[in-house]
């Protein structure tokens, strides 16, 4: 029987640090954020990484744990974070999985295998010479051959997709389609209880997005960006392309005003939130709480708990 995990989710800004740290508390757990770029140390503004007074002596795992010039796939981060899930449970405790980066949760919760094949290799490093030298269209083109399924799936603009199939059935001799379509066959590996959180207005949320974004700045967005430069951190590094970071990178580079950078960055997130909640409405399972202007925590907390322990979580 698969292990019992909670996850928290929902749009940017909408409450999810604070209703994981109020649910890992109730329900004696600990958190595991599930975020591409709060991995990366040196960002906590920019990306609203929570404080350690924002954590309320709950544990927190998968924050800060990686240099910002790495790049970390959704194969690696899924790695960490199931190891991190697994020493929660043998500890007697409940993990709280909370963050909004939609395909990392899923595939954490699935337990997706990864395509075998060594990522960054001798023939990934053959495959990005001949990207460089004949363009996507014939690496694409060269994919359609053997993966028909997959080549359908990808646009010329998919570049790493498009490398990493390649990569696959060069390495494995099956094609990425056929590792995908087993790994959706395999049933899940935990057993999640979805608490999903919004706003029942839009622009409810979207001004709370405005809100945060001043805020990041107040903090010191801009300095947080100047520090990761002056690191030595390439401009071109994965980290730096992260919303906020990029914008406030040209600031510091003199290309753009910090005004202009306000506004693209409010602009960026909010359609971000629009992904999410894209994404996150594919899942029937989530039991969603919506705010009415502002959070009301505590009635939100007292509804997650009644679901929870509904459905069995003590």
């Amino acid at each position: 029987m698969a292990q019992r995990v909670i996850c928290v989710v929902g749009p940017t800004a909408s409450g999810k640090t604070k209703m994981g740290v109020a649910l890992a508390g109730r329900f004696h757990g600990e958190v595991v954020s599930v975020d591409s770029m709060q991995i990366y140390r040196g960002m906590a503004i920019g990306t609203a990484a929570p404080t350690p007074e924002e954590m309320e002596g709950v544990p927190h795992h998968m924050i800060g744990v990686a240099d910002p010039a790495e790049s970390w796939s959704v194969s690696r981060f899924t790695e960490a974070a199931d190891r991190c899930v697994q020493d929660i449970l043998s500890r007697g405790k409940l993990p709280v999985l909370v963050g909004g980066t939609g395909l990392y949760l899923d595939a954490l919760v699935r337990g997706n295998t990864f395509a075998a094949g060594q990522q960054g290799g001798a023939v990934r490093q053959e495959l990005q010479e001949r990207l460089a030298r004949e363009g996507a269209a014939a690496l694409l083109a060269e994919l359609a051959a053997v993966d028909p399924e997959a080549a359908a799936r990808l646009h010329l603009r998919d570049e790493k997709r498009i490398l990493r199939a390649l990569e696959v059935y060069r390495e494995t001799g099956k094609t990425i389609s056929e590792h995908d379509r087993k790994s959706r066959e395999a049933p899940n590996r935990y057993d999640a209880l979805y608490v999903g959180l919004s706003f029942q207005d839009r622009q409810d949320l979207r001004d709370r997005i405005d809100r945060r974004v001043d805020a990041m700045v107040a903090q010191g967005l801009l300095d947080e960006v100047r520090r990761l430069l002056d690191s030595g951190l390439p401009r071109d590094a994965t980290a730096l392309q992260a919303i906020g970071f990029k914008q406030f990178l040209a600031v510091a580079d003199g290309t753009a005003t910090e005004a202009e950078a306000v506004e693209e960055v409010k602009l960026r997130s909010r359609q971000y939130a629009k992904r999410q909640l894209t994404w996150l409405r594919r899942n029937p399972d989530i039991h969603w709480i919506l705010w009415e202007k502002e959070p009301d925590f505590p009635w939100a907390l007292q509804n997650a708990t009644d679901f929870l322990t509904a459905a069995g979580v003590c």
